[in-house]
């Protein structure tokens, strides 16, 4: 294999010497705040004497470009200067990339001190707790698979997925202490509820993303100071924005990797029409069966964007974006005890979603308006028996066949007069949600005389609700002083629901917001931010019934947070960019799960659906700390990020009483360090590092009388999170070599996850001990083992051993 590999770089560099390697780069430039086209913008290519202004209709278009990265900069009178670092041209696919330049009012002779801040990425409304990534970085991370929830854990304040309280190959989006289901997701303003295969219903990760990298021009995670705009997003606004198909030519890519193969084709469909379309089909199944795992994953994506420009002002987009999930349990070859725990505990998933909706922008006279029509339906289905190879009813562990529809209506009208900027808007959402559920939770347990010391816990349900949910904002910016070296924005929004009790009240969820930027100096500002927000509880707790059929949850109340954020930024070069923040958050009205005591905030990080049980929304919580963060942009072909955030969880459970959170890690940091060479050749090294997670013990009683029956332990809940793992720590190498001919060009890679195969803390998992050849339990009295399990030798297995993931992979675009 080596030897093949080897012979096949040969090959391809000796193709590529001959070939002609240059590339095309267009797209459009546009007013950020009306959105107007703007021609005579300059765009050229740093470091070359490339360059071209915009035409009437605000395009650009660049070619003959050698291949290789470059940073594009824009410019224009009136306008600050716009740095996109790091745009990779090769001769396979045109670069497509839109820009949007901020008009100021700086003058001429000005130009030079705003190129200094060309890097900033907060916006007036969003001063602060904002970053942005574009497509190439979310490509060339190491370590991420070209999965962008992955990719983003490299940001401040961003754990999951092995660093925040998660299992270490899922993607669980934990954002300053805030729980997996507190975010909320945009494609091209749409929301999309899911963004991942298998995921949690009622919470929000998977093990794999859902999104077509080959789409995305750039994406944008706001922590904290939310616009008005948004609804129930408690820690985080993640922004996905996708580029539009090539207008001028057919043209697609085929990427490999150690999972999965994608394909994508686009190009114009009609004159002012141009498409994206996508899918992918993994083989994670094939890989985990050939090492011996019993998991068998396996799945498909669909994605579309149709783009068609109606008439100069007015641009109607489509989307869609669906996914087909299947996971299932194998015997393995080679049995052991953690084998047998997966295939007894996991049960089997069938899940499909999809999100489908259209997006209409009309030009306004110093603005433009939005209008937003969209669809997302999920379906998910959950079994688990006693016994995996059986499937009597009187054995089921799990069940779950369970449905959520969305049909939702945006409408918003944004304008810029001088130094005022307003917005304001509207939404509507019909919900629909159907659940037939039924789980055992825990067997009944008895002392030596027999009595009773807990009883049997089954939760069995079945459900349908349906109910509207509405709601409205308005935000005002203004800047003043002398060259608007203060920005002041302040924002209003409240939410309504048919549902729940006093839901259609919309003074119980005003949520004001207010947040201000002050230029301290030419490369400092100083930043802050004050706001309210609140979220509805899931349908996955709103739509439970108990045993007499009664909804008793629709006494909840919508989840509210209050943020109180403080920072300081520095520009020291067009490329790099220091920030230091201080957040606080409060929580109130969390819901708190009647049966076990504890805040529904410690949950969501595992594959059962996170609600379907009785709740009070008296819990509360709070998460402060303080963050650090560094960036260089390509600059002397090295690129780096860095990281550094302290901070605290806690919430309280039906005893009011705080305690650390299952997120609480205390300590996360990260870097990235990318270099280019010369010839197509790219190195990158990320190390993410966190605290270790708190985690409950197993309640050892009647975790061994349940264990036989459900394939779980029983957790101590009266000890939550008394316990903590070892620190993480991950190092991941990627190396990259790009090979360019006259239209197509391939990027060979080489991805090794955990490269220093070091140990991943994980969960300890409550088994009985087995037989030496691992074909039964074994017994005190060398009997079967009992139902109840006293027989049985109880033992806890160690979750710690080092995962080496090794990717070969490419990227043929033609």
């Amino acid at each position: 294999m080596l030897r093949f590999y080897s012979l096949l770089l040969l090959l391809l560099a000796t193709y590529s010497a001959l070939a002609q390697s240059t590339g095309v780069l267009t797209g459009t430039v546009r007013d950020r705040k009306t959105q107007e086209t703007l021609p005579g913008v300059t765009v050229l290519l740093e470091g070359t004497t490339l360059g071209v202004a915009s035409d009437a209709e605000g395009r650009y278009r660049l070619t003959d470009i050698p291949v290789g990265s470059y940073n594009v900069r824009a410019s224009l009178l009136g306008y600050d200067m716009l740095l996109r670092a790091n745009v990779v041209i090769t001769s396979g696919n045109a670069s497509i990339i839109n820009l949007e330049l901020t008009s100021n009012t700086q003058q001429l002779a000005e130009v030079e001190v705003v190129g200094s801040r060309a890097i900033r990425v907060a916006t007036a409304e969003t001063p602060l707790s904002v970053q942005r990534i574009n497509t190439e970085e979310i490509k060339s991370n190491p370590g991420g698979n070209f999965d962008i929830s992955k990719v983003i854990q490299t940001l401040p304040g961003v754990g999951g997925g092995g660093t925040g309280g998660t299992s270490g190959f899922r993607n669980d989006i934990i954002i300053r202490g805030g729980a997996p289901n507190e975010n909320v997701y945009y494609l091209d303003g749409i929301e999309v509820p899911v963004i991942n295969h298998f995921q949690t219903q009622g919470s929000g990760g998977g093990p794999t993303g859902i999104l077509n990298v080959s789409f995305i021009e750039d994406v944008t995670l706001s922590s904290s100071a939310f616009e008005a705009r948004y609804d129930n997003a408690l820690s985080s606004v993640l922004q996905f924005r996708q580029r539009d198909g090539n207008p001028d030519r057919v043209q697609g890519n085929v990427r490999l990797s150690g999972t999965e193969v994608a394909g994508t084709l686009e190009g114009p469909l009609a004159k002012n029409t141009t498409f994206l379309a996508s899918a992918r089909r993994s083989y994670l199944q094939l890989l985990f069966k050939a090492i011996d795992l019993p998991i068998r994953p396996n799945y498909w994506d669909f994605q579309y964007k149709v783009t068609t420009k109606l008439s100069p002002k007015t641009t109607l987009t489509t989307l869609g974006l669906g996914a087909i999930d299947h996971f299932e349990l194998a015997v393995p070859r080679k049995s052991s005890p953690d084998k047998e725990y997966t295939l007894r505990s996991t049960p089997t998933i069938d899940q499909w979603n999809y999100t489908v909706g259209l997006s209409l922008r009309h030009l306004l006279p110093d603005g433009f308006l939005n209008v937003a029509l969209s669809r997302t339906q999920l379906d998910n289905k959950l079994d688990q028996f006693e016994d995996r190879t059986t499937t009597e009813e009187s054995r089921r562990v799990l069940l779950t066949r369970s449905g959520e529809t969305e049909n939702k209506l945006r409408l918003d009208v944004n304008k810029a007069v001088g130094r005022w900027q307003y917005a304001f808007g509207a939404v509507g959402q019909y919900v629909q949600y159907d659940s037939r559920f039924f789980s055992r939770v825990r067997r009944e347990v008895r002392d030596a005389q027999g009595q009773l010391v807990s009883p049997q816990v089954d939760v069995r349900f079945q459900t349908a609700i349906d109910f509207a949910r509405f709601g409205a904002f308005g935000q005002l910016t203004r800047t003043l002083l002398p060259d608007d070296r203060l920005t002041l924005s302040a924002g209003l929004r409240a939410d309504g629901n048919s549902f729940t009790t006093g839901g259609a009240n919309l003074l119980r969820t005003l949520s004001p917001r207010v947040s201000a930027s002050y230029a301290l100096a030419q490369r400092w500002n100083l930043n802050a931010s004050v706001g309210r927000y609140y979220k509805i509880p899931p349908s996955t707790i709103l739509g439970f019934r108990d045993e007499a059929g009664t909804l008793v949850n629709q006494n909840a109340r919508y989840i509210r947070s209050d943020h109180y954020v403080a920072g300081l930024e520095f520009l020291p070069t067009a490329a790099s960019r220091f920030t230091l923040e201080g957040f606080y958050k409060k929580y109130s009205h969390y819901p708190v799960s009647v049966r076990d005591g504890i805040s529904l905030a410690n949950l969501g990080g595992d594959f059962a659906a996170l609600g379907n049980e009785a709740i009070q929304s008296t819990g509360k919580g709070r998460a402060y700390g303080a963050e650090l963060f560094f960036q260089q942009k390509l600059t002397r072909k090295i690129f780096a990020v860095a990281s550094f955030t302290a901070f605290r969880s806690e919430f309280s459970g039906i005893d009011g009483q705080y305690k650390p959170s299952a997120w609480d890690t205390r300590f996360l940091a990260s870097g990235l360090l990318g270099r280019k060479f010369n010839k197509g050749w790219e190195m990158g090294f990320k190390y993410r590092f966190a605290g270790g997670s708190p985690y409950t013990p197993f309640d050892l009683e009647a975790s061994q009388a349940t264990y036989f029956a459900v394939g779980r332990g029983v957790l101590d809940y009266s000890r939550l999170n008394t316990l903590r793992l070892d620190s993480f720590q991950q190092f991941d190498f990627r190396l990259d070599k790009k090979f360019n001919w006259r239209r197509t060009s391939i990027d060979l890679f080489l991805d090794l996850q955990n490269a220093f195969l070091l140990k991943t803390p994980g969960l300890p998992t409550y088994s009985f001990q087995r037989t030496p050849d691992n074909t039964d339990f074994l017994t005190t009295d060398g009997q079967p083992v009992r139902p109840d399990g006293t027989n049985a030798f109880p033992i806890l297995l160690q979750d710690d051993s080092p995962n080496l993931t090794p990717t070969i992979g490419f990227i043929l675009e033609f």
